[in-house]
């Protein structure tokens, strides 16, 4: 599963696409389906019944509660769902009551979101003026995380919402763990996702069948389908494509992949399945196929062929179509009280691209020799309203997330420009780098068109790092660019990176200086650290030298292939530093610490910022 919010974009991209060139081609999320047909009263009496057969014993705080509570599960679940698909509105009332919804582990964590005085309402510290409809939307998301946990504890060890038995596929240098996997008895989640794989395939009767893998945890569903397939037509023709697949399988060597996969295609899908339904259709021979992994049927080995033949342009790949998802399906979770990650979890967005691949394709820490980093093509304005007003006709929804890797500012504001002129009225939200290109002037204009928020990269907060990043941004830079943002009343949210190569303690230090006062000087209203992962496709993965890493060995690869572990001859250990780090800036996103020393959020003695604590506002002034 990916979100359950929104469809995923790449089956309505290559829907839309080969539909333009004349092929018959539909599309399910199967993802959303086994979702809902888990979470139905007929579903949670089949976990009961798995719940049931395991020892008292050994049940869990989330089984036990499940099972004194069923009664209550089984007769809120179906109201809950369509309160969360936006069908049932005023359900909130009751959900706001707290005793509408029983209530399992997960509600304890409302008690964690407040440092106040004894006595705050914790939830309405957390929400503030937000109102009753996304305290209750909140509410039944963690009723959601109960049932999820106990799908866990009593079907499948594995399960989550967003990253399914992920471990089975994330750099995974053999098959073994995913054969053994698929090798065993079927679970109750298992069933259900044969069930609808079966029920697909009976309605639409296809003879190619594209699965999109997009992350590591599609990866043992995606598999599980195949099976399902082949176990009942082999002679129905399966590939596997997606983000995992161009990330961490372009060394793919292991024939068992294609026990379930006759095709595995890497990068932008559009020439690879141009070639493979030419020669499916007898008209191309087997050496024109363009970035696909065969096995040979004579020698059993993995063949990659790569007929050189051009991508087709990004202006020229079509509209995406929505035709065939069930929009009116997708559940509005609000799990994290996070400003920006909300958007991720809530609301239906149709997803777009404004260019293809990234313009600056510098940073060293990011897959810069890929395809959909690499590869920069853009479209005109003037096409890409014409596909936003086409999508808008089709699914009645006008919010739009631009998911490039970083939207290029002479297009943004071309687009602004076009969605003014023709006076198309869209709210919409996406990633940028925090460049100079960004004036106060543009800010407003890509307000005035509809922008609402704003992502980017101040990564590590430092000079220092950030030069060799590479990231072409400074720290007073960024201030800059996110105060006119925040001016001109977008919502600015910071992707913040810690445990980058020879990172010292005191660059973590200062770096958490910036962000207090980028909070204090109302730059940002969001801001998530994350752990700097290497992986074998960025410059520091490429070029340990030039970063002061010596990378580990990695074992001989025959599947997936992605992250590296490195030396850093710091020594720093940043996964201390992380927990501090969020901690904080949880708190600076509610107000709360913006005056104290930024020292008191870590539990062990660090130094002193060397940042003055008025850096920012000088730089703004």
């Amino acid at each position: 599963m990916t979100q359950l919010n929104t469809p995923y974009p790449s089956t309505a991209y290559l829907t839309g696409f080969l539909r333009s060139r004349g092929v018959d081609a539909v599309q399910e999320d199967l993802a959303l389906k086994l979702v809902l047909r888990l979470f139905t009263r007929e579903g949670l009496h089949a976990v009961l019944e798995r719940v049931k057969a395991i020892p008292h014993k050994q049940r869990t705080p989330a089984l036990r509660s499940f099972e004194e509570q069923f009664e209550r599960y089984s007769d809120t679940i179906g109201p809950t769902i369509r309160f969360l698909q936006g069908r049932d509105p005023t359900l909130g009332h009751r959900i706001c009551n707290r005793s509408f919804l029983p209530e399992g582990p997960r509600f304890d964590a409302i008690d964690a979101y407040t440092i106040g005085e004894e006595g705050d309402d914790p939830i309405g510290w957390a929400f503030g003026a937000l109102g009753m409809h996304d305290r209750a939307k909140h509410l039944a998301t963690l009723y959601l995380n109960d049932l999820a946990d106990v799908l866990r504890d009593a079907v499948d060890a594995r399960f989550q919402f967003v990253r399914y038995a992920e471990s089975l596929a994330a750099s995974q240098p053999t098959f073994d763990p995913l054969a053994e996997a698929l090798a065993a008895p079927l679970n109750l989640v298992d069933e259900l996702l044969c069930e609808l794989t079966l029920e697909a395939i009976k309605a639409h009767q296809p003879r190619l069948v594209l699965v999109s893998a997009p992350f590591p945890g599609n990866v043992y569903a995606a598999f599980r389908i195949a099976q399902a397939i082949k176990a009942f037509d082999p002679s129905i023709v399966t590939a596997l494509g997606g983000g995992f697949v161009n990330t961490e399988l372009r060394e793919l060597s292991e024939p068992r992949v294609f026990d379930y996969f006759d095709y595995v295609t890497l990068d932008t899908g559009e020439r690879p399945l141009l070639a493979l339904l030419e020669h499916l259709q007898g008209q191309r021979g087997p050496q024109r196929l363009v970035r696909t992994f065969v096995r040979d049927a004579s020698t059993q080995q993995v063949k990659y062929t790569n007929w050189a033949e051009p991508d087709v342009p990004f202006a020229e790949v079509g509209t995406p179509t929505w035709d065939g998802l069930p929009l009116n399906e997708y559940l509005s979770l609000l799990d994290m009280l996070n400003p920006m990650n909300r958007l991720w979890s809530d609301g239906r967005w149709n997803k777009l691209t404004i260019a293809h691949g990234c313009y600056w394709k510098k940073c060293s820490f990011c897959d810069v020799s890929l395809d959909y980093i690499a590869r920069y093509e853009n479209a005109t304005a003037e096409i890409l309203v014409d596909r936003i007003e086409a999508i808008v006709k089709e699914t009645g929804q006008t919010g739009f997330h631009f998911v490039d890797e970083a939207a290029p500012p002479k297009a943004l504001r071309a687009l602004a420009q076009e969605l003014i002129k023709r006076k198309v009225q869209i709210s919409w939200w996406g990633n940028i780098r925090f460049e100079k290109s960004f004036t106060p002037e543009l800010c407003q204009l890509l307000s005035d068109s509809g922008c609402i928020a704003i992502s980017g990269g101040l990564e590590v907060a430092s000079d220092r790092l950030l030069a060799l990043m590479k990231k072409g941004v400074s720290v007073e830079q960024v201030a800059k660019v996110t105060r006119s943002f925040t001016e001109a009343g977008v919502l600015v949210h910071a992707y913040l990176m810690y445990g980058f190569p020879t990172q010292t303690v005191q660059d973590t230090v200062d770096a958490l200086e910036y962000v207090r006062q980028l909070f204090e000087n109302g730059c940002i209203q969001s801001g998530f650290f994350h752990r700097f992962a290497c992986t074998v496709h960025s410059p520091v993965g490429q070029n340990p030298d030039e970063y002061g890493v010596t990378l580990q060995p990695l074992p001989p690869v025959s599947f997936a292939k992605n992250d590296v572990a490195f030396i850093d001859p710091t020594g720093v250990d940043h996964d201390a530093m992380g927990a501090a780090l969020k901690k904080a800036i949880y708190n600076f996103m509610h107000g709360v610490g913006l005056e104290s020393d930024v020292r008191s959020w870590f539990d062990v003695k660090v130094p002193r910022p060397t940042v003055p604590r008025n850096r920012i506002t000088k730089a703004l002034a």
